[in-house]
């Protein structure tokens, strides 16, 4: 059993550990926890290899920008072939208090222009996705400044935090399938 896992995010300096960033930071966090590093050669993105118990999983940094993260998606699916039921894309959700997180089997892209990308180019809108809710506390008209913004030092105890939830979600994913990991995560 093979599963891809991507964080979407932007690379570069100027967005790490923004509010878009969240999926990079949470594959971070499941890297370190499996002992693996992120190989930045590779094309569309850094990934890194690793198990979980006896699962492999494939992590993808894309470095498309999320607005055209389908092409890394696609391309290492297709490399990899791994079908899109093992795939799992981590994503920021603005729709959803800080630091709730929603696993869910399919549905729309709900605005974010990664995972429209993503649907386009691997033509469903039926694969998992785990949303990571950053929040929605800013001005009309401020969206693009607060989803490119950092978190406070508040927040981000609480996504420190959350980042845990997310990353044993992402693990029973794997080991359990997506019905019980909805069934434990979607309610924490």
């Amino acid at each position: 059993m093979k599963y891809l896992i991507v964080g979407l995010g932007n690379i570069g300096d100027e967005y790490a550990h923004t509010r878009h960033n969240i999926g990079f930071d949470t594959l971070d966090r499941l890297a370190d926890i499996l002992n693996v590093s992120f190989d930045v050669n590779k094309r569309y993105g850094a990934i890194a290899e690793g198990k979980i118990k006896n699962r492999q999983v494939i992590l993808l940094k894309p470095f498309t920008y999320v607005n055209e993260s389908g092409k890394a998606v696609r391309y290492w699916l297709q490399k990899e072939n791994i079908g899109v039921a093992n795939l799992l894309v981590v994503v920021d959700d603005l729709a959803l208090p800080l630091g709730t997180i929603r696993l869910r089997g399919k549905g729309s892209d709900a605005g974010h222009n990664g995972l429209k990308n993503i649907e386009q180019l691997i033509t469903t809108q039926n694969y998992a996705r785990l949303r990571f809710g950053i929040g929605n506390d800013f001005p009309q008209g401020a969206q693009i400044p607060y989803v490119l913004g950092r978190f406070s030092a508040e927040e981000q105890k609480t996504v420190t935090e959350r980042i845990e939830v997310a990353v044993d979600c992402i693990r029973s994913f794997c080991l359990e399938g997506l019905s019980v990991a909805m069934n434990r995560f979607n309610n924490k």
